[in-house]
């Protein structure tokens, strides 16, 4: 890195915030599938060894086996104890950490020595509870029975209601007692059954904060019951994912609920976790919870079992991670690529796809790699870099017209297998065809990498090959009148920056300002590392002549649908915001302001990029935030960048989410930036989506965990860009 730049790295850290990365705690799911259909599975415990027992509605005993991570392991029947095959067993739970079970006869253990079993007088009993010297609570839904060391104590029932749960009250004598209508306690001091609240559609309970709480599950929400006071806690509480509660938890101090439309835990600002489709659990059909192994949580559902795990780990740990996901499976050619093809998640059935924008994907990974070589100097950044690199090169010379770069390119023979597969040409080599096509949001991200080479790798071959294909692409552009020329000999369709295009939409049209601002940021980038005057002329020109600097000072706020006269071009691109132009506006940003072609030009560049950065807020996009930040500004959201990095998911799986039920979420009146909801949720509750997507979409139907995405462009450039300008140390 030259004095200069340090010197400018040095203002920026005494004038912004920066994060020093510290260790934060990673959710991430391990899943286990029940591929039996003729068995439902209604019983779930987990005891002190770590050893987890399923118990299906016919009486036999399932575990979970295999499973890691990304890998889903299989619930098969449990033959570990092989007597156990004998026993019609109802119900298992745990005491004093082991488990204990239940079947039509006794109360029995394998801890302990085995020598637990106390019989009992309800055949059709169904619920248990373990209290205070192994007394236990028994109920079939209509009688309950305390027994101990093979004795019937007492004998009872809910008056006109139906028993559906029992819990004991550690280190009390006390136990509770859920009926459908009625929240009751049972005390072994006299054996007394007291009816402490009235309602209606119980569903599910347990205790929390040490037996201060009871939390009732209803149909329509929940309630918080004071256990000490005997009096609920205000209202039943309805702002929920999902209202129907199916199943009550209270894990290591926090609140888990089941429901049939997935699982939630509640945050210490009373908002929740949303664990919805097979990122996180087999199905969203919950039916039991439990604590699980090491600190996990267990999620019983009709499909298998969830074991939601959480990992310390830190953003640099993060990122290695990541690193490690895009080089072992996520390179197609040099390319960034994503897996497609996948048969339910099963990353040894998928493919690597190729993309209209597999020059944008890859330059962002790319520049992802340049920051992360520039931050550690590792050489396998830097051989990363190479790769990519040559083939971005490549792109320019599969194709038979001078400085014009293919979309992709591929084996021949395959053309009906490929996306768009009417865009695709022979190349003269005969084993290679590629695509054409190509657009603007490819030039951009072509002209930011190459830039990032050029001025940050100390590698003489690669800044040589980055500037020579900076100025093989704009000598193409520059040549043909601004326009991106085809084999057709014709402009492609968005490969368009000519003033008599740009400035035919009206201003509030996205496109004037978004093309603008891109040719001045790439035009400046080719002076700066060339120093080609015909560079600088043309950026001047267009400023100067055509209204270009005008255009792209346009305030975001003016921005919106072209008006009534405009012509219907201009009325489609304006029928709502695209979220792809932000990203290709902040790509090019750093162009723009970076290689300005004077302090005046500078000043407004930033304005413009700081004026974008507050529409852009809501989303709390972890890229733009750290793009705005190349600006020096003092706020650019760097707690909004660093949640963003530190809630994106760890599966990058497009598995089928869905939140737009959710009740706990404000929803907006439709708008033209396409924000659905009053707060954007963590990219771990919804869709996983690249920068050029709205983050604000809540759901995502169909092709359920088809393909994977790479971490390269979506993850990795934030965190490395952010590493490099020193926001995140």
């Amino acid at each position: 890195m030259t004095a200069v730049v340090l010197l400018a790295q040095t203002h920026l850290l005494s004038a912004q915030a920066v994060y020093q990365d510290k260790p934060f705690v990673q959710d991430y799911s391990v899943k286990y599938y029940l591929n039996q259909p003729n068995v439902s599975l209604s019983g779930l415990a987990c005891d002190r060894n770590g050893v987890i027992s399923l118990l299906s509605s016919d009486g036999e005993l399932f575990h979970p086996t295999g499973g890691q991570f990304l890998h889903p392991g299989m619930v098969v029947p449990d033959n570990r104890y092989r007597f156990m095959k004998d026993k019609d067993l109802r119900a298992v739970a745990t005491h004093d950490q082991q488990l204990v079970y239940l079947d039509r006869q006794a109360v029995l253990s394998n801890a302990w020595a085995g020598q637990p079993y106390f019989r009992h007088e309800l055949p059709n009993a169904k619920w248990m509870a373990c209290g205070r010297d192994f007394s236990t609570l028994i109920s079939d839904g209509s009688a309950l029975h305390l027994v101990r060391d093979s004795k019937t104590l007492w004998k009872g029932s809910l008056p006109a209601d139906e028993v559906i749960a029992l819990r004991a009250q550690e280190g009390t004598d006390r136990f509770w007692v859920l009926g459908r209508r009625s929240l009751s306690t049972f005390s072994l001091s006299g054996n007394q059954l007291t009816k402490v609240f009235d309602g209606a559609d119980f569903m599910a309970f347990d205790l929390a904060e040490q037996g201060r709480k009871v939390i009732v599950g209803t149909r329509d929400g929940y309630i918080e019951f004071d256990a000490v006071n005997r009096k609920p806690v205000g209202t039943v509480r309805k702002k929920l994912p999902s209202t129907e509660i199916t199943a009550v938890a209270e894990v290591d101090g926090r609140l888990w609920f089941g429901s049939p439309q997935g699982a939630f835990a509640r945050r210490p600002d009373g908002g929740f976790d949303y664990f919805n489709g097979e990122r996180w659990l087999p199905s969203n059909e919950v039916v039991g919870l439990a604590r699980g192994r090491r600190g996990s949580v267990l999620v019983l559902t009709k499909a298998g079992l969830g074991e939601i795990c959480f990992k310390t780990m830190t953003l640099l740990d993060k990122a290695r991670f990541y690193e490690e996901q895009v080089r072992s499976r996520h390179i197609r050619n040099g390319f960034n690529a994503s897996l497609s093809g996948m048969e339910k998640g099963n990353l040894g059935t998928g493919f690597l796809a190729d993309s209209d924008n597999d020059g944008l994907w890859t330059s962002m990974y790319l520049a992802a790699e340049v920051f992360r070589y520039a931050v550690t100097k590792e050489p396998e950044a830097l051989q990363n870099c190479r790769e990519s690199l040559d083939a971005m090169e490549r792109l320019y010379t599969i194709n038979p017209v001078p400085g014009f770069p293919a979309r992709s390119f591929e084996r021949s023979g395959h053309i009906a297998e490929l996306s768009d597969p009417e865009r695709w040409q022979h190349a003269k080599h005969p084993d290679w065809d590629w695509k054409a096509t190509t657009s603007s949001d490819e030039a951009i991200g072509h002209i930011f990498a190459f830039g990032a080479i050029a001025e940050l790798i100390d590698d003489a071959r690669l800044k040589k090959q980055a500037v020579m294909l900076i100025d093989t692409l704009m000598s193409h552009i520059v040549r043909n009148d601004l326009y991106l020329i085809d084999y057709d000999g014709k402009p492609t369709l968005w490969g368009k920056w000519n003033p008599t295009y740009v400035n035919s939409f009206p201003k509030t049209v996205g496109d004037r300002k978004l093309n603008s601002s891109n040719i001045i940021g790439m035009l400046q980038t080719a002076y700066h590392f060339t120093r080609k005057e015909k560079y600088r002329q043309k950026a001047l020109e267009l400023m100067q002549k055509h209204g270009y600097l005008d255009n792209l000072m346009t305030p975001m706020k003016e921005i919106g649908r072209a008006p009534d006269q405009a012509d219907d071009h201009s009325k489609m691109l304006s029928d709502g915001w695209n979220h792809s132009d932000d990203e290709m506006y902040f790509v090019g940003y750093w162009g723009l302001y970076r290689y300005a072609l004077n302090d005046t030009l500078k000043a407004k560049y930033r304005q413009a990029i700081i004026d974008h950065w507050e529409a852009e807020r809501p989303e709390k996009e972890g890229a733009w935030n750290i793009f705005t930040a190349l600006t020096g500004t003092r706020n650019f959201d760097l707690n909004e960048a660093v949640w963003y990095l530190k809630e994106h998911p760890l599966d990058l799986i497009d598995w089928s989410i869905m939140n737009s039920h959710r009740k706990d979420i404000e929803m907006i009146e439709p708008n033209f930036r396409r924000q659905t909801t009053r707060e954007v949720l963590p990219p771990d509750e919804r869709p996983v989506q690249r920068h050029n997507a709205n983050m604000f979409s809540l759901d995502r139907k169909g092709g359920n965990g088809t393909s994977e995405h790479s971490a390269g462009d979506i993850w990795l450039l934030p965190y490395w860009m952010g590493r490099y300008l020193g926001v995140i140390r």
